[in-house]
Order: structure tokens, then C-alpha cells, then sequence
């Protein structure tokens, strides 16, 4: 009797039955005659064959390209490997970003912030804001950097910048308290005015409220950012289109609520 079965071809090579008969449908391996037992008996020839397309496989090669890489001479055959290699490699590359931002999730704030902005966010406590409005300020950034990526770094210098000034630290203080007031409350309007005024009188901190404008679709990502997390009618809603108001009057370019 010569040659072995198909279960101790697969055996030999390393590979399941299962496999070897997909191996059969796709052409990489020819099936063996049958004996007069009606057994397919498999003989060196075919395991060599066998043991070339499972190493092929394993190394990454895609079975449709191992049938005839098989078959190519061996300038082909090193070009083709030369591919699946640099294939491998960009595949390892993806993968390693991959794992990288699983690394960054377990982080919590670097999975979607750069750490400038979760360094900003670090120090915020230590400047007497509230875990809840650490929150929301990075719930903000989070949308901002997805919306206007291309101007976000700037956006973060600013407020950088902006942190080291006991005025704008104050101010936002209060914006952050004015949110659970009654949206009637007269110190809205006085707020707003000194928010605005300050903004005004300081140049580079005004650019924290217009360097978020998009290239393209300004208004709507604008507002998104803007206005996230405010529900229409409340007090933080009403306190921020004042101050829109306010600048808008002084020529400074903010979407309103009716630009496309």
C-alpha cells in the first residue's frame, strides 16, 4: 500500500482535513487516485505540495496568490514574496496604531485628546474648576478637535495662554456656575457683557471664541461646539448668545443663528 490517507496527510502537515479538502477545491493541491479500497492514498509528492501552500499561507501569502507563485520561477517567486512582504508590513503597521489607541482608551482622556489638551485638563482642578466642569469642558474638546481638527492645536495654545490670566479663569468660573441659574436671572446679561468686554479688550483670548470657525460648513460646526450641552432656552444657552450678540456688534465674525 502506498502512500498515507488524507487524515494522515493533514496529520503530518500540520493542518486539519478540513483544510486539505478546500486545499483540493481551490486547485493548490491536486487530489491523489483512488486505491482499490476507494481510499485517496497521498504520496510524497503531494505533502511536499501539502507542506508549500500551508508555509505560504501561514507566512501571509493569500491562497489565491499561492497557486501560482507556486508555479512561477524564482525571479517571480522573490518578487511576489518581496510584495507579500511589504503587504505584511503595512498590515503590522495598522496593527500597531491599532493596539496603540487600545493602549490609549485604557488611558481614558488619550484615547481622544492630544496630551497638551489633557495636560490643560490636568491643571484645571488645581485652578478651582469642579470635576463636573473638567467634564464638560473635555466632553467640548473632545467634538472640537473632531469638527475643526485643522485648528484645534491653536485652539489649545490659546487657552493655554488664556489659563495663566486670573481674569479669564474668573470668568469662566463664573460662566460655569451661571449654567445652573434661572435663565431669567439679571446676572446673565451682566455677565455676558463683562465676558465680552474682556474678550474685546484682550486680543488673543478672543481668538479662543472665533479660531474654532471651520473652512467649510463654519456655522453648523461652530454651533455644534459652541453650544454643546446646553439645552435650548437654558441659562449657559442664553449666556453664550449674548456674548455672540455682544461681539457680532463689535464686528467680531461669529455664526448666527441664520448662516448656512
Amino acid at each position: 500500500m502506498n502512500g498515507v490517507t488524507i487524515g494522515q496527510a493533514a496529520a503530518f502537515v500540520g493542518v486539519t482535513v478540513k483544510t486539505v479538502r478546500h486545499y483540493h477545491k481551490l486547485g493548490l493541491v491536486g487530489e491523489p487516485e483512488r486505491d482499490g479500497s476507494g481510499y485517496r492514498r497521498y504520496g510524497s509528492a503531494d505533502l511536499l505540495r501539502l507542506v508549500q501552500v500551508r508555509t505560504l499561507a501561514a507566512a501571509g501569502v493569500p491562497l489565491a496568490e499561492t497557486g501560482p507563485l507556486l508555479d512561477a520561477d524564482a525571479a517571480l517567486f522573490s518578487t511576489t514574496l518581496a510584495d507579500v512582504e511589504r503587504q505584511l508590513t503595512e498590515r503590522i503597521e495598522e496593527l500597531t496604531v491599532r493596539r496603540d489607541t487600545l493602549h490609549r482608551l485604557a488611558d481614558g482622556d488619550r484615547a481622544l485628546l492630544p496630551d497638551r489638551a489633557v495636560a490643560l485638563l490636568e491643571r484645571m482642578p488645581g485652578l478651582g474648576f469642579t470635576p463636573d466642569e473638567v467634564a464638560a469642558t473635555r466632553e467640548g474638546w473632545v467634538l472640537a478637535r473632531a469638527l475643526v481638527p485643522e485648528g484645534f492645536d491653536g485652539y489649545l495654545a490659546d487657552v493655554e495662554h488664556a489659563l495663566q490670566d486670573t481674569r479669564f479663569v474668573a470668568l469662566l468660573k463664573r460662566g460655569y456656575e451661571a449654567t445652573a441659574w434661572d435663565p431669567d436671572d439679571p446676572r446673565i446679561a451682566e455677565l455676558a457683557t463683562a465676558a465680552a468686554d474682556h474678550f474685546l479688550a484682550n486680543p488673543a483670548q478672543l481668538k479662543i471664541v472665533t479660531g474654532l470657525q471651520a473652512r467649510t460648513e463654519a456655522a453648523a460646526r461652530y454651533k455644534l461646539i459652541a453650544h454643546h450641552g446646553e439645552a435650548r432656552g437654558s441659562a449657559g444657552a442664553r449666556l453664550v448668545a449674548l456674548v455672540e450678540t455682544r461681539l457680532r456688534s463689535a464686528s467680531v465674525r461669529i455664526p448666527g443663528p441664520d448662516s448656512p
